[in-house]
């Protein structure tokens, strides 16, 4: 099926928190998606070496995210040999989408000129920003976007991790992660 315009989010999902929840429950009311896609990463670049296995972090997004409409969590970047990029991610969707708009924490958005390929991933996206406590939303030059209208969250995953097997984390996962992180950690 050929959607109009898709939304890509992706990560590591090291464990995926109740802000990738609302960060993609914000994305699919906020009426500019036909669908989105949810990436695991495979071969994380970015990220230190002793994160859980891609089929680990692949359970927990399903876990976290399949009941939220519109969006569908992929493996195509587990598939994938090598490093995940998200230019390669985009580029595979493109294929059979004619637009696409890469979902973002506001965070994040001031570093789109670091990441591989920048200048290719800037002509074929638009960058939906979601608000990030103590972040502005403010893209790098040349880079076209908008902001996603949500509550910001102040949550991450390496929060998450340090606290191990806390009987607090049901204030930070989803239900269903809980137990896949905790069987991770242990």
């Amino acid at each position: 099926m050929n959607v109009r315009r898709l939304g890509l989010f992706g990560g590591t999902f090291d464990p995926p928190h109740l802000g990738h929840v609302a960060a993609l429950e914000a994305a699919s009311a906020s009426g500019h998606f036909e669908k989105i896609i949810v990436t695991v990463a495979g071969d994380p670049y970015l990220k230190s070496p002793d994160v859980h296995s891609a089929d680990r972090r692949l359970a927990m997004a399903h876990a976290a995210f399949d009941d939220i409409p519109l969006v569908e969590v992929s493996d195509m970047e587990i598939l994938r040999p090598g490093p995940s990029y998200t230019i390669d991610t985009v580029r595979e969707l493109l294929v059979n989408n004619s637009a696409l708009d890469l979902i973002v924490g506001a965070d994040l958005a001031s570093h789109l000129n670091e990441w591989h390929e920048a200048e290719a991933l800037r002509e074929l996206v638009e960058v939906a920003m979601v608000p990030r406590p103590g972040s502005s939303a403010n893209l790098p030059a040349r880079w076209r976007g908008y902001e996603i209208t949500m509550r910001p969250v102040d949550l991450s995953s390496t929060f998450i991790r340090s606290m191990g097997n806390d009987s607090n984390l049901k204030k930070f996962l989803p239900t269903g992660v809980i137990p896949l992180f905790v069987k991770a950690e242990g």
